[in-house]
């Protein structure tokens, strides 16, 4: 049996029944990243030595290899962020996620490749290389957390810690046809992740299916002292709700969604979705979200301008990247303009120009009233729906190169930038595929669910995979 295609749940029964060891199970990953990442460049550090220990606990995810973003730290592991100016840098701590997952016995099997510190759509701003879709090796994984999709995608690993500050998670899972989860603000600890914009940022999974989704998000969830943001509220075990009916659960669908812009491929695989949703019971009525048109113009003013002070602890004097000149302010300067990229200098420069003195008022206030708009839409739409449905991204996993400007890249989020900007959960799962120039590419469908709701998005994006079958169209 080919052990790289196992999801979390098969690869659990086989562990219990001791038709495969931890250390057969995790060898198996190695070899095919051995033989797939030269091709694919998915990993960045592959951990050859990570002890696969063959002590069964009793936790669902011991002895499970996975692969962790980049951006995420491991204690004693080298963490770039995907950055040159980070290339030396070994992490001192492990991240609240990597600790809580230690805890539950999975191990690691290296860091993943992604957008400079999380700052891409494509995964093409990677300092190392960007990462190829499985599916097709002439077009882009998705991005940021380009890396952990692909491998999941290809069968390198079981699962994948990534990251969703604007579809981070879900729009590399809709290119690559898997599964991707960006968690209620708040549900897992952000410390250990490198901050890029620190009130939009959430530590997500990567998954083969919606079950895996469901263990992985009760493994790392839940309150921690090293994170001011996190909440107090109890973790339930999301695999609970699985299999339960939605009949009679109303689905909203946004006609925003299906505006001008949208690919036509996908946009039938997601009606088609949304029928199968409604023939399992649920009530679908159209509804209306009226900013969509100004939270890509919003989140690209909140998130470049939480950059710009981000990034300000990378000045090459306390670690990463240091070029030695004359003076202090020269030292500064170069390290910063050898050591970033160039999507991370422009979101420095626009994030510091819209937060100065005579534009503060006029960007980022605005753009911060306009998220509390974002927010109140949503609140209304809940008093009423159990969740909002819609495409994950307007198009297919595009070409490498075919975003050839800024704007092009920024738009790529429009359907997914809503959920973080309003801090709420949404997962993406496949629905379908299209074909283009030839190629088969996957196609996401995207569930968001109200504030710490995680249970119902699961509920109805299991009931949807179920009922679809194992065969996609």
């Amino acid at each position: 049996m080919d052990l790289h295609k196992l999801t979390i749940k098969k690869a659990r029964q086989m562990l219990d029944k001791k038709e495969v060891s931890p250390k057969e199970l995790y060898q198996a990953h190695l070899d095919r990243i051995h033989e797939r990442n030269p091709k694919i460049n998915a990993y960045l550090s592959v951990f050859e030595d990570t002890p696969s220990t063959d002590i069964l606990l009793p936790t669902t995810l011991n002895g499970i290899p996975g692969i962790i973003k980049d951006n995420i730290l491991i204690e004693g592991r080298r963490s770039t962020g995907g950055s040159k100016i980070l290339e030396n840098y070994t992490a001192t701590y492990d991240a609240t996620a990597v600790a809580r997952l230690k805890q539950q016995g999975a191990v690691f099997l290296g860091k993943g490749n992604c957008d400079e510190f999380g700052m891409g759509t494509t995964g093409e701003n990677s300092a190392y290389g960007l990462t190829l879709n499985p599916h097709d090796l002439t077009r882009v994984a998705g991005g940021s957390s380009s890396g952990p999709a692909a491998a999941v995608t290809d069968g390198m690993a079981l699962f994948g810690l990534g990251t969703d500050t604007g579809g981070s998670c879900r729009m590399p899972a809709s290119w690559c046809g898997i599964v991707g989860l960006k968690p209620t603000y708040g549900r897992v600890s952000r410390h250990g992740l490198m901050p890029m914009a620190a009130s939009l940022n959430t530590i997500g999974t990567i998954t083969k299916n919606v079950e895996d989704a469901a263990i992985m998000l009760s493994a790392i969830a839940g309150h921690d002292p090293m994170d001011a943001a996190t909440s107090p509220l109890p973790v339930p075990d999301y695999t609970k709700v699985l299999g339960k009916s939605i009949r009679g659960m109303r689905v909203g669908v946004p006609k925003e969604f299906f505006a001008s812009g949208l690919e036509e491929q996908t946009a039938t695989s997601v009606k088609k979705a949304i029928t199968q949703l409604e023939s399992l019971g649920a009530n679908i009525d159209e509804v209306s979200l009226p900013l969509t048109d100004y939270a890509i113009a919003t989140y690209y003013i909140i998130v470049p301008s939480e950059v710009s002070a981000d990034m300000a602890r990378y000045d090459g004097i306390r670690y990463g990247l240091s070029v030695e000149s004359k003076t202090l302010l020269d030292t500064y300067l170069e390290s910063r303009d050898q050591g970033f990229g160039a999507e991370v200098k422009r979101r420095i420069m626009i994030g510091t120009y819209a937060l100065s003195a005579g534009y503060y008022d006029a960007y980022y206030k605005k753009a911060q009233q306009v998220r509390s708009l974002v927010c109140r839409d949503f609140a209304t739409l809940f008093a009423e729906y159990d969740v909002i449905v819609g495409p994950t991204g307007p198009q297919m996993a595009p070409k490498i190169g075919e975003f050839d400007n800024p704007l092009a890249f920024y738009l790529a989020d429009v359907f997914t930038v809503q959920a973080n900007l309003a801090g709420l959960p949404a997962i993406s799962i496949p629905c379908g595929f299209g074909e283009v120039d030839g190629s088969k590419l996957p196609i996401g469908f995207q569930i968001i669910g109200k504030q710490f709701d995680e249970e119902k998005i699961f509920q109805v994006a299991y009931a949807y995979e179920q009922s679809r079958g194992s065969t996609l169209t």
